[in-house]
């Protein structure tokens, strides 16, 4: 079985996101997406409204499961017998970063392999930090994320 991981801070979890998650689920026979409690960043959300947010977004998918994370991702691949970890590339301005972070993995766990997808074009401008920002400042962000999540964001003051 090809598991994948597609770990982020997914704060909130866009449309962007989403489309990786179906793009993922033809290619591997289960997506974990995994919800980093500790990323270094500073999320505006709790790690529960976090995974709640992706749960409601991906609940019509099938072979997806969300789980929340902390420390290496490595070593919850290899708990979770992942192979394989799922990243998401929208410009060349993340390539650089992607691909540090893909060698000190492979250094890490020479056996899980990095996958690097693209959003479709329609996606590939949207993230987390706009659509925070948008929905901070009243703006409507119902284009770019699940209408639940649109929903909860709101309700949770996550914005």
């Amino acid at each position: 079985m090809k598991i994948a991981v597609y770990p982020g801070t997914f704060d909130p979890i866009t449309n962007g996101h989403s489309d990786l998650v179906v793009r993922a689920t033809r290619l591997f026979d289960k997506v974990i997406l995994a919800v980093a409690k500790d990323t270094g960043k500073a999320p505006v959300c709790g790690i529960d409204e976090r995974v709640e947010l992706a749960r409601v977004a991906l609940k019509d998918i099938p072979g997806v499961e969300i789980v929340p994370f902390e420390g290496l991702l490595m070593e919850f691949c290899r708990r979770h017998d992942a192979g394989i970890v799922l990243r998401g590339l929208r410009a060349v301005s993340d390539f650089e970063y992607e691909f540090q972070l893909a060698s000190m993995n492979r250094r890490l766990a020479p056996e899980i392999e990095t996958v690097f997808l693209t959003p479709a074009e329609q996606y590939a401008f949207i993230s987390s930090t706009l659509v925070r920002e948008i929905a901070r400042l009243g703006g409507d962000v119902s284009e770019f994320v699940h209408p639940e999540v649109q929903r909860l964001l709101r309700e949770k003051h996550c914005t």
